[in-house]
């Protein structure tokens, strides 16, 4: 006799699902969206404004069904991957978040420096990092100041995230783009949790810490007793 029900799909299996589901889903959208970009060529006066909010929300669809398969892809396998370095990534996504930063008016500064590694191939420690960051810029108000400190310890590495105070009122979100940020979020702490580090927030504004633990070194062996 059996000794109960069994599952019919494993955890992997039902991940490919969802994964194959989210790909059948994102090409129609893909090629919706480019039926509307033209089409907002094509017509003017208010059903240019109507094609245009279509296009609008078929960008945000298209949004959330990427962080569905990328919140998917945190739970694969990266065992095989080498570690990389903290620094340089970090120094990369600042840059490209500087534009982000220039357009709502925050000051992004970068100090400090460690030789941490993580274990995270540089395509997902990368993306972690631009989401984690970029949220955290989203969240500040115009003329704010956004710094980002790496400090090195003797048993662990540090990148602290602080926002300046500022007398003008954080931007109000709609329950949409809150919920994004969150995802995203999300995202950024199942990597790099996967890789050993830990991240802790404090509240919309007060920055986040993000801890990478240095790896234990080898232990000598004697060749001979």
């Amino acid at each position: 006799m059996s000794a109960g029900p069994q599952p019919i799909f494993g955890r992997t299996q039902d991940q490919a699902v969802l994964g194959e589901l989210l790909h059948s889903l994102s090409q129609p959208l893909t090629t919706l969206r480019c039926s509307l970009e033209l089409s907002v060529e094509e017509v003017a006066g208010q059903q240019q404004n109507a094609v245009s909010a279509a296009l609008a929300q078929t960008d945000r669809v298209i949004g959330v069904v990427r962080l569905m398969r990328e919140y998917l892809d945190t739970e694969s396998s990266t065992d095989s991957q080498p570690p990389v370095a903290l620094g340089p990534a970090l120094r990369g996504v600042v840059a490209e978040l500087s534009h982000v930063a220039r357009e709502r008016q925050v000051q992004l500064q970068l100090a400090g420096g460690c030789s941490a590694t993580i274990a995270l191939p540089e395509p997902r420690l990368r993306l972690a990092l631009h989401y984690l960051i970029g949220v955290f810029i989203e969240k500040q108000p115009r003329q704010g100041e956004v710094t980002l400190r790496l400090e090195q310890g003797a048993s662990e590495s540090e990148l602290r995230g602080q926002g300046a105070t500022s007398e003008i009122a954080a931007p109000r979100m709609d329950p949409t783009s809150a919920t994004l940020h969150s995802v995203r979020l999300a995202v950024a702490r199942r990597l790099l949790q996967s890789a050993g580090a830990t991240l802790e927030f404090g509240d919309s504004r007060s920055g986040f810490v993000l801890r990478v633990p240095r790896p234990p070194r080898p232990v000598a062996t004697d060749l001979f007793p």
